[in-house]
């Protein structure tokens, strides 16, 4: 998921036949217009947008699905996607997972109003893994308090770090060559959002039944496979407190056999970095390819 807004999804959404019906029973199990809340107040990964996200990718896979070359074998759904992954494997209907990515987004919303509240998650690119150790290095000496969220590419990060930290942190990114991108807020997978997990699980969790996924889910964490609805949960929660490691992923997906992949969605990540693109064929799957074969 990236920073979209209602120009990017929301006539995919209105036009789509996939996506209307999806859209309806967001509509249905929200009890309000998807569409006016994220016409009007969706915020980049705000609760509308994240459902826009959800029913998008969801609804893309499904037209997509009687064009696709060969069985699929496996999903993984990195950060934001693993919610798309939980309903697109059929571990919640998809009504269900509507509620629930609906319900963490208020959860996380609800936290972070009083907790954390000037911790962000800064992404950036071109800078290595050694050139960016040091940089980390010099914060801790400054006793700067930053955690690594993702790794995307032996180049491409994601550090949260408390908001004061990030003037200096960006200008010696720059300095060594690096390229910083956008910040997130709120931040997102790090160590130090325990309570956020266990607020979720006490307060979100207990109120859903995770069936077995109808193909294994790989986990963004660690390329772990769950191929049970207890695995399943446990690494949807376990997103709040590690990192994404996209490169285990990669690593899982070899170990698979996998040589070509279906990315549904605008991406303008996983799909693109290098080791992404050097282990497999990459088949966007996206608003733009649905449009030029009659998907509008």
């Amino acid at each position: 998921m990236g920073p979209w807004g209602y120009n990017d999804l929301g006539k995919f959404i209105a036009a789509n036949p996939y996506a209307r019906r999806l859209r309806r029973t967001a509509d249905d199990v929200l009890g309000y217009s998807l569409m006016d809340k994220y016409r009007t107040t969706g915020t980049d990964y705000s609760e509308y947008a994240q459902i826009a996200f959800l029913i998008s990718c969801l609804a893309l896979m499904e037209h997509a699905e009687a064009d696709l070359d060969g069985e699929l074998v496996a999903c993984a759904g990195p950060s934001f996607g693993v919610k798309a992954a939980v309903a697109y494997t059929g571990v919640l209907p998809a009504g269900e997972a509507i509620m629930l990515a609906a319900r963490l987004a208020r959860c996380e919303e609800e936290y972070f109003a009083t907790e954390h509240a000037d911790v962000l998650t800064q992404s950036i690119a071109r800078t290595p893994g050694p050139v960016l150790a040091e940089i980390l290095a010099q914060m801790a000496q400054r006793n700067e308090w930053y955690d690594i969220s993702c790794r995307i590419d032996e180049d491409f990060y994601m550090v949260s770090m408390r908001e004061p930290s990030l003037e200096r942190f960006l200008r010696e990114v720059r300095g060594a060559g690096g390229l910083p991108l956008y910040a997130m807020r709120p931040p997102m997978h790090s160590s130090v959002f325990g309570a956020l997990r266990r607020k979720a699980e006490d307060e979100v969790f207990a109120d859903f039944c995770f069936g077995d996924p109808k193909l294994p889910v790989i986990c963004d964490h660690d390329g772990s496979v769950a191929t049970t609805g207890a695995g399943v949960r446990a690494m949807l929660l376990d997103s709040f407190v590690r990192p994404v490691n996209w490169p285990a992923v990669v690593a899982a997906m070899k170990d698979q056999g996998i040589t070509k992949i279906y990315i549904p969605g605008l991406d303008s990540l996983f799909g693109r970095v290098p080791n992404t693109k050097r282990n497999f064929t990459v088949v966007p799957i996206n608003p733009h390819t649905r449009q030029k074969e009659g998907g509008l």
